[in-house]
């Protein structure tokens, strides 16, 4: 009695090419062992904050430092520029210029300097852009995710130059060589400053 090929208990039949074994059920692909793989550019898998182009699709450019010093020529204008002209207003009125102390006008370009310099502080830290940032194209923001620092965290970081000015003002020029072109405070703080579209 013939129980037929023992490769194939069932007599099924084989097509051309067919290898003879038992039918075996598809097995998924073995565990991967070994180290896990991440991006070469560890800024590709942060999200996007809600920016198109940002942190979801890599880090956009680092602003360099030329760009950074011509937003803070720019904001010191604005800041001190009209104060430093309505002190010479009072200068021009005294009667010895020599002897002159600060006049109303001086008081005036105070105040307006101390509002400008609050207002400034909060649009960095709401938008990440001052005035000086905004003609530049350039922007601060989180390390972490690209979001925007908040009016606290924009204060802190001011303080934080503190850092870049004691060591003989090492911390302002970090950015020339620096991986990341952050400036002490910025690295304090976690924040980096990009470029982005002016429009």
């Amino acid at each position: 009695m013939s129980f037929g090929d023992p490769n194939n208990p069932y007599n099924q039949q084989l097509s051309q090419g067919e290898p003879r074994y038992p039918h075996q059920a598809p097995q998924s692909a073995p565990p991967q062992y070994g180290y896990p793989q991440y991006a070469q550019d560890p800024y590709e898998a942060y999200p996007s904050a809600g920016m198109p182009g940002m942190w979801g699709a890599g880090v956009p450019p680092l602003a360099h430092w030329g760009h950074r010093v011509g937003a803070f020529v720019v904001d010191a204008f604005i800041i001190a520029g009209p104060l430093y002209a309505l002190g010479f207003v009072d200068l021009a009125r005294s009667d010895d210029p020599a002897t002159a102390g600060p006049g109303p006008f001086f008081a005036i370009g105070l105040v307006y300097a101390l509002s400008m310099g609050i207002f400034q502080l909060y649009k960095e830290g709401a938008t990440g852009q001052t005035i000086g940032k905004k003609v530049l194209g350039i922007s601060l923001r989180q390390e972490a995710d690209g979001s925007t620092l908040g009016f606290g965290m924009a204060f802190v970081r001011k303080l934080a130059h503190f850092l870049d000015s004691v060591a003989c003002y090492l911390g302002w020029l970090w950015p020339l060589w620096d991986s990341k072109k952050q400036t002490f405070a910025d690295k304090v703080c976690s924040t980096v400053v990009i470029k982005i579209d002016r429009g």
